[in-house]
């Protein structure tokens, strides 16, 4: 696969069908779960789904979308980080998941700040959001640290719980 952004020890590149059985890992780790929520992608066939009506569109549509982080190194697949733009948000916002054996190894705060960075130089974005539930300590450590400040909270949905609303 061939790397559109890499950091000294990651790769990031976009999504692809074959990464279905990585999707299903990730979407169901506990920290998915508890703080972005069930996408019932149990399957292969329900992350090629996922796949296609999300980061596979948003790369249609917008240009950019989520990616894949992989280690250079192997090429092992440890997370996902982007940009996304979501209907509700006023502008593109950066979101980030990792398989819990790569937490606290910095990898997070790596694909973060140059998928930051990426967004304001190549893509011309200049202002990024983040929404985050309060609890979630890591994501709210990682925004701080690259950067962005809190800005307030705000609800997407009646139904949906409060987010916390970061900015560039």
């Amino acid at each position: 696969m061939n790397y559109f952004l890499e950091t000294q020890r990651l790769g990031l590149r976009k999504f692809v069908s074959d990464d279905a059985f990585f999707i299903v890992e990730l979407l169901n780790t506990p920290g998915w779960l508890q703080f972005i929520g069930d996408r019932n992608v149990k399957t292969a066939e329900q992350a090629i789904r996922y796949l296609e009506e999300g980061p596979r569109k948003s790369y249609r549509q917008n240009g950019f979308g989520l990616w894949m982080v992989e280690l250079k190194e192997d090429k092992t697949a440890i997370g996902m980080c982007g940009i996304i733009k979501r209907e509700s948000l006023e502008h593109p916002d950066i979101g980030f998941a990792f398989l819990p054996q790569y937490f606290g190894k910095g990898y997070a705060f790596e694909s973060a700040s140059a998928t930051l960075s990426y967004a304001k130089e190549k893509l011309g974005i200049e202002k990024i959001l983040a929404i985050t539930i309060p609890g979630n300590e890591k994501s709210l450590r990682l925004l701080g640290k690259i950067g962005l400040s809190l800005k307030g909270n705000i609800s997407a949905t009646a139904e949906e719980k409060q987010l916390l609303l970061y900015s560039t």
